[in-house]
């Protein structure tokens, strides 16, 4: 099957894909999905020049579920690297090389093509997806300290995440450099994605008396504000690491 897209940049490093598999390994649908799954295949898609984060990906997951299989998937053949740590590596692009996981992730991909590219990408994907598999269409900087993704199922997105380090990122609105590539143009007045995050700093200002308490706990509060104001983030269930942000995608949503 030839491979679907364009080679991109490829630069990846250790850790810098962190905070997202943290976030899957604890996301209740996600765990629910590879627990179910018959195969619980994973597709690592576009993972760069290192296999190093799609390793990273498997190590985390199999805390979830030890038994799952993991292939990372790169569009060029020269990056194609020799299986090892029971992950296997092999040429592929938004087609899957025809495989059918019930998890792909797909960090740092889209945000090189152009925004009108987005729908025939993830339409490419979804339709490759166990019927119950999900997508994480993800970006971040280049340490990993500032992270967004959407969540997609075969009916479409279905939730937006931020998540950054408590300790370098001054606000919350400090994301949106790093939002994937179907937002990051619509970070403007009117955008319900600029609605959110301008909240999202006003209520981080509001807690600032909590600041002596460390960034974590100032922004437990401003969560707790922006839900108050109505804003449908998901709760919080655990103490995390990072700070992060969590709504239904059709509270993000770009306007027609």
């Amino acid at each position: 099957m030839k491979p679907i897209g364009t080679i991109t940049r490829g630069t990846t490093g250790i850790n810098r894909l962190r905070r997202g598999d943290r976030w899957l390994t604890h996301d209740s649908l996600v765990a629910e999905r590879l627990l179910n799954a018959a195969d619980p295949l994973v597709v690592d898609l576009g993972y760069g020049a290192s296999p190093v984060t799609t390793l990273e990906l498997a190590a985390r997951l199999r805390t979830v579920r030890p038994d799952l299989r993991v292939v990372g998937l790169e569009i060029d053949p020269e990056r194609v690297a020799p299986g090892r740590d029971g992950v296997t590596f092999a040429r592929g692009g938004f087609e899957l090389a025809g495989l059918h996981p019930i998890l792909v992730r797909a960090f740092n991909v889209l945000r090189q093509y152009p925004e009108s590219a987005v729908p025939e990408a993830w339409s490419t994907i979804l339709s490759g997806l166990h019927p119950d598999g999900l997508l994480m269409d993800g970006t971040c900087d280049e340490l990993g300290r500032r992270c967004a993704w959407i969540l997609l199922d075969r009916t479409g997105p279905l939730s937006l995440t931020l998540a950054w380090d408590p300790f370098t990122v001054d606000r919350p609105s400090d994301i949106a450099e790093r939002l994937p590539k179907a937002l990051i143009h619509r970070n403007i007045p009117g955008e319900p994605i600029h609605t959110l995050l301008t909240a999202a700093d006003r209520a981080w200002a509001s807690s600032a008396p909590l600041a002596p308490y460390g960034p974590r706990a100032r922004w437990r509060h401003a969560a707790n504000l922006l839900r108050e104001q109505g804003f449908p983030l998901s709760p919080q269930r655990r103490r995390l690491r990072d700070n992060t942000l969590t709504v239904p995608w059709k509270a993000v949503a770009p306007l027609p």
